[in-house]
């Protein structure tokens, strides 16, 4: 398997204290989720090349890597994906895999989401081990090409499989862009969970001039609609804001007016935050539908469960490094969708730190040079404060 490099020389070669050229190698990785195209690869050898000991996982389609250095348990894992989202139909105004540099910025899909941010963090411990070596227990990584996917085969069964040898870390930091307006912001240490469902309601068909003869499943879904919006899920918790019922579709599928159908379906997106779980909001769903139907069927699917990581010591250490490398003190968040994180939280301390996301997923994506740098001093000093 082959993959490309700076315009200027072979990563291989290059200084990996710099997270310039490690993020436009990645980026012209052209890893468009589940490929891989060459990104894992090009960091096994990189790491390698550090004195880590990297070991592959393969799931499915998706390449997998798990690296650490050091004795002892894993004091400190970062976490990161390959894989990015397809550049889209717009036009950009580069190659979206061409790396190029411009006005004191890198563009190309990944460069925020998140190949800027494993190369910062791959330059941080370059320069760490320069100069140190970790003596508070080893630093870990895991990296996955299944984040942007399905995320079926990447980190939760890479987690599954650290669990199975004894080897979850003590604490991971998972290098999703959470800054919002400047860099070190915000740091993420939890994430609403998210639920989908789909309600088919049965009924008996007939004609609508003659509703006695039929059941008409429409009506019954409609009054079950109006009791699951008629009132909020919560009012939100202390880290949490409200939890969210969207009805997303109402479909029957009736080619004429005159016919009472005999089924109705709806779908539904739940957000929810701590104060429930699929199971209750599942229980909470049939509940409903039963009140208003003898016969339904209802189908539910969870990307990921609410999770929390209450503030204690590690996210305290995380938050200090950070206030004392850039001068913001972040502000600890658990807005936005579901990430990688949510594998860690049933096990050990998770949080999520990295670049200002405004131009993830969009036309142009890009990074500006001096933040990358900026952001690789961030993750040499937390590895300072958590290994040296």
């Amino acid at each position: 398997m082959t993959y490309c490099v700076t315009d200027t020389t072979d990563l291989a070669a290059a200084d990996l204290a710099d997270p310039l050229p490690i993020a436009r190698a990645l980026i012209r990785c052209p890893s468009v989720t589940p490929e891989d195209a060459g990104a894992i690869d090009l960091l096994r050898d990189a790491l390698a090349r550090l004195g880590f000991t990297c070991t592959e996982l393969p799931f499915g389609r998706v390449r997998n890597l798990y690296a650490r250095l050091g004795d002892g348990p894993v004091a400190f894992c970062f976490a990161g994906h390959t894989d990015v989202v397809p550049a889209g139909a717009a036009a950009w105004s580069v190659d979206p895999f061409g790396a190029e540099l411009r006005d004191g910025m890198l563009y190309g899909r990944g460069a925020v989401d998140m190949k800027g941010n494993i190369a910062a963090f791959l330059a941080a411990i370059a320069r760490l081990l320069a100069r140190a070596h970790p003596r508070r227990g080893a630093i870990g990584l895991v990296i996955t090409g299944d984040e942007e996917g399905e995320a079926i085969d990447g980190t939760g069964k890479v987690v599954a499989w650290l669990a199975a040898r004894g080897e979850i870390p003590r604490f991971v930091l998972v290098g999703e862009p959470t800054s919002v307006a400047t860099l070190g912001d915000t740091v993420k240490i939890g994430r609403r969970g998210s639920l989908t469902a789909r309600l088919v309601i049965d009924g008996v068909q007939g004609h609508v001039a003659y509703p006695q003869q039929a059941d008409n499943p429409v009506h019954r879904l409609v009054r079950i609609a109006h009791d699951l919006i008629a009132s909020p899920l919560d009012e939100g918790t202390a880290w949490f804001e409200p939890s969210t019922l969207q009805i997303t579709s109402i479909d029957v599928g009736n080619p004429v007016g005159n016919l009472i159908p005999s089924r109705a379906e709806a779908r539904l997106a739940i957000r929810f935050n701590d104060r429930h779980t699929r199971a209750s909001l599942e229980a909470m769903l049939r509940a409903t539908a039963a009140r208003h139907a003898e016969r339904f069927d209802l189908a539910t699917s969870c990307s990921g469960e609410a999770f929390l990581t209450k503030p204690g010591p590690e996210v305290e250490r995380l938050t200090r490094a950070i206030a004392a490398a850039c001068g913001v003190t972040p502000r600890l968040d658990t807005g936005g969708g579901t990430s990688d994180a949510r594998f860690f939280a049933p096990h050990c301390p998770v949080a999520e730190f990295g670049l200002v996301g405004t131009t993830m997923h969009q036309v142009d994506e890009r990074v500006p040079v001096a933040e990358l740098a900026a952001l690789c001093a961030i993750y040499e000093r937390v590895l300072e404060d958590f290994v040296a």
